[in-house]
């Protein structure tokens, strides 16, 4: 290990880095595989009707296509976070979209905001410190 890498795994903003790109791979991962098993909810009920009324197929089925468009994000994040953390960020900011047409989920829209802030600043930090250059 040479003195850069040290010194940057005892930095603060590494490790805001480090800790919000492993959220942002470990939960969009999971969430994801959770719209084919439904353990954690029933996902259908989140999806609005004028959503469910474009997309083909049914609630169903779009929380499939949903789950793995998380999957594929949470990939990205893994391997290239300085897009990925964008990808993230736009897929939250759908979301939350969705929840604030539903009416009775603003709670979770909030809650999805401050996602949609941590992953911003996943965006920001990935800039900083996921440049090939520094990668070992």
């Amino acid at each position: 290990m040479t003195i850069t890498q040290t010194a940057r795994k005892t930095d603060p903003a590494f490790q805001a880095f480090f800790l919000l790109r492993n959220v942002f791979i470990i939960a969009p991962i999971a969430f994801g595989l959770d719209k084919f098993t439904n353990i954690l909810t029933d996902w259908s009920s989140y999806l609005a009707p004028w959503i469910n009324n474009i997309v083909p197929g049914n609630a169903t089925q779009a929380m499939y296509a949903v789950g793995v468009i998380e999957i594929v994000a949470g990939v990205l994040v893994a391997v290239a976070p300085r897009f990925g953390a964008y990808v993230v960020a736009l897929w939250l900011a759908g979301i939350i979209v969705n929840l604030l047409t539903l009416h009775d989920y603003y709670d979770v829209a909030l809650r999805d905001f401050g996602l949609l802030v941590g992953a911003l600043a996943l965006g920001r930090l990935a800039a900083l410190f996921d440049h090939p250059r520094l990668r070992n």
